[in-house]
């Protein structure tokens, strides 16, 4: 790259800036883009007058299983509820997102285990969040989505190697035991990974409100748990901080529960990341990971006490 140039998605950072008002007036040589990451969207930091914001830019193909309109509506109520950064813009149509930058560090399960106190302060943040009254649209119904991810792969069920084939029959018993004991639903984020959580040792927000929906609020705390892949010290501290002490026995069966179909759902949407050729990682063997910690959750010596508790 000669010097002075900038890549291509710096380039395209700036390119979607100039169809937002809120940049316009900038002087595009007085604006620094720094990329910061994404998988399936770009996320950049952009500074311009002082101040610093995040853009992200959909990924394509992502309209294809996100509803933007939807994901911008969370987004206003999360922000609105102080979980989640203040808001400058979400476009229901195009996708586009700008948010205040927030200085604090973005998770991962290193940082929860070396940052004292993270757990706690994740646990915090779901409860604000489910006891705050926001309103989402979209209902998350886990069965629902798993069915959806189904159909969306290409030959639907019937294409599946026989492990995921097999994993899938394993957990139906646990998918209508869930759909036979509904709990009240509150406003959830869905897909709370560690890299979602913004921490400045302080306290924590979430951001990447794409599956955010009203669920059951135990789906989210089983969630993180799994995705920041807490020990059982960190999930006591979590929890601790969420429950306002010890959890109950059916509220440990609920979380053990929905780790494994936490692992059911997003192993099917890693099938359709990779049926759809989706560059940013290998997602057939993510897929793969999910589908052996999916089984070897259910085969755990004490998992069958923990579901006859809920």
């Amino acid at each position: 790259m000669a010097a002075g140039a900038e890549s291509d998605d710096i380039a395209k950072a700036r390119a979607q800036l100039g169809r937002i008002d809120f940049f316009r007036s900038e002087r595009p040589e007085q604006t620094g883009v720094t990329r910061l990451g994404g998988r399936t969207n770009q996320v950049f930091r952009i500074d311009c007058n002082g101040d610093s914001y995040v853009l992200r830019v959909p990924g394509p193909g992502t309209e294809d299983y996100i509803d933007r309109g939807l994901e911008a509506g969370a987004l206003g109520e999360a922000a609105r509820v102080g979980v989640s950064p203040d808001l400058i813009l979400a476009d229901p149509v195009s996708g586009l997102m700008v948010s205040k930058f927030i200085a604090a560090r973005t998770m991962s399960p290193a940082l929860f285990r070396s940052q004292p106190g993270a757990p706690a302060r994740a646990g915090q943040l779901l409860r604000k969040l489910h006891t705050s009254g926001a309103s989402f649209k979209f209902q998350f119904e886990m069965a629902g989505v798993i069915d959806h991810y189904l159909k969306s792969l290409p030959g639907g069920q019937s294409q599946l190697p026989e492990g995921y084939q097999k994993a899938l029959r394993e957990a139906a018993g646990l998918r209508r035991l869930m759909a036979a004991k509904p709990m009240p639903t509150a406003p959830c984020h869905c897909d709370p990974l560690a890299d979602n959580c913004l921490d400045d040792g302080q306290r924590m927000w979430l951001v990447d409100w794409e599956y955010a929906g009203m669920a059951d609020p135990l789906w989210d705390v089983a969630s993180l748990a799994l995705e920041a892949g807490f020990d059982a010290g960190q999930e006591a501290e979590l929890t601790a901080a969420y429950f306002g002490g010890e959890p109950a026995a059916g509220q440990r069966g609920r979380l053990a529960v929905y780790k494994v179909m936490s692992d059911l759902l997003w192993m099917l949407w890693g099938l359709n990341q990779h049926a759809t050729k989706n560059p940013a990682d290998d997602f057939l063997a993510y897929a793969n990971r999910r589908l052996h910690r999916c089984r070897a959750q259910m085969a755990e010596p004490g998992f069958a006490g923990l579901v006859a508790a809920i």
